[in-house]
């Protein structure tokens, strides 16, 4: 039998059984914030176990955009879990669902996408996810293989298992309903399908963040009402970006995208704070249980400092995803970087037209922009208000500045990101 410390970093889909119970629900609970029922979860394991019949594991995900960052990779990490515990992982793709939009978290609708714009996106997200997930052992389903086969009168049978006030007992409905903000009909019926969903695959255990509590509690209602035997839910926490404030969320700017180069990834974490430190090693690295506890300890004591315990914390992050090799490079280029306070030597060159400026100078939110370095010239504008934003080593605090542009100059936005002017005749 192999230890749990193995089966944590096994690079392979395990047999079933081949940790013990006792090990199994240990590696489940990590970075888990609950599990509902957990006894029922014993009971499914112990039935796996003595029938030789692994769990059907699902996770749903609605590719509404085409960039991840490591908040959506949370339980696709303990789907890649319980695919190495033995168990079948069930991937659904809602390009259904996502043409409606998960309400959750949310204070006004999401905006409508097209189905031909969710499967799109899907091609990004399965590509990304397939970097961690065991295809041998990954079931992928659309749920529009139900839901486009549906009549009315199906829809209307649907509805028919909800009620007005149970949909209203989420929180963010009643938030929305006592704060007068609009409840589209078609929000309600989104943790209904999200439930069918469980229905149609047969899932024994569901996976999302916390988040997704009251959807995956309707699943384990509707599995119950049509005789099957309900789902048991795995929440995750849910992942604080790296400003430490708020979640992490492409729109605020705090995320660290799957795609980041290694030098971004690494340099996005070391911008986390302390106590963030643990969150981070839980839910995103593959550091085992045993020394988890340890640095908890040592950062507890003083015997382990801060500063080391990040660092490793960026290289394991890096290393998950380019590889040992690569997060020794990255962690070389942030000291140079930033320790040594060196400008990179490969940065990225913005050429501009003198012809297009004014009296040769360009409004600095405009600069930004066009050298990629801001996505609008508000953001541009909030950036320099903050002191994020360097020319030429000097800090710029004007957002109004009309800069005279010279060639050869460096911008730089934050710690990590950099562009050479160039002008061309």
């Amino acid at each position: 039998m192999i230890s749990v410390e193995q089966a944590e970093h096994a690079g392979r889909a395990a047999a079933l059984g081949t940790v013990s119970l006792e090990e199994e629900l240990a590696l489940i609970r990590r970075g888990t914030e609950e599990i509902f029922p957990e006894e029922d979860l014993v009971d499914k394991l112990v039935a796996a176990r003595r029938n030789g019949r692994p769990l059907r594991v699902k996770l749903g995900v609605d590719p509404t955009a085409s960039e991840l960052h490591l908040g959506h990779l949370i339980p696709v990490l303990k789907l890649r879990q319980f695919q190495q515990l033995g168990h079948q992982a069930v991937l659904i793709i809602g390009d259904y669902t996502a043409t409606l939009g998960d309400p959750t978290g949310r204070n006004k609708a999401r905006p409508p996408l097209s189905h031909e714009q969710v499967l799109e996106n899907a091609k990004g997200y399965t590509a990304q996810l397939f970097r961690f997930l065991d295809p041998e052992r990954t079931e992928v389903v659309y749920n529009g293989q139900w839901f486009g086969q549906m009549r009315f009168h199906d829809v209307i049978k649907l509805l028919s298992h909800m009620t007005l006030a149970r949909m209203l007992e989420r929180e963010d409905f009643q938030k929305r309903w006592h704060g007068g903000f609009p409840i589209g009909l078609h929000e309600l019926v989104y943790p209904l399908m999200q439930g069918y969903d469980s229905v149609m695959v047969r899932a024994d255990v569901e996976l999302g963040g916390i988040d997704q509590k009251f959807n995956i509690l309707v699943g384990r209602d509707l599995q119950k009402e049509v005789g099957m035997a309900a789902q048991v839910g795995v929440c995750s926490p849910i992942l604080i970006g790296i400003d430490g404030k708020e979640k992490m969320s492409k729109s605020l700017g705090n995320y660290i995208a799957l795609n980041d180069s290694p030098e971004d990834m690494y340099g996005k974490t070391m911008s986390i704070p302390d106590e963030l430190m643990m969150q981070y090693y839980e839910l995103i690295t593959e550091v085992s249980l045993t020394e988890l506890d340890a640095l908890r300890r040592g950062l507890a004591d003083g015997s382990v400092h801060p500063r080391d315990a990040k660092r490793r914390l960026a290289r394991e992050i890096v290393q998950r995803f380019y590889g040992a090799e690569a997060a020794l490079g990255a962690e070389a280029h942030f000291d140079r970087v930033h320790k040594e306070r060196e400008v990179p030597d490969d940065i990225p060159e913005v050429a501009l037209d003198p012809a297009a400026l004014k009296d040769g100078r360009m409004w600095i939110a405009q600069l930004l922009v066009r050298a990629g370095l801001a996505a609008s010239n508000s953001e541009a504008r909030r950036l320099v208000v903050q002191g994020g934003v360097r020319l030429n080593g000097q800090v710029i605090t004007d957002p109004d500045l009309d800069w005279p542009v010279e060639s050869g100059a460096v911008v730089q936005v934050g710690r990590r990101r950099f562009a050479r002017i160039i002008l061309h005749a």
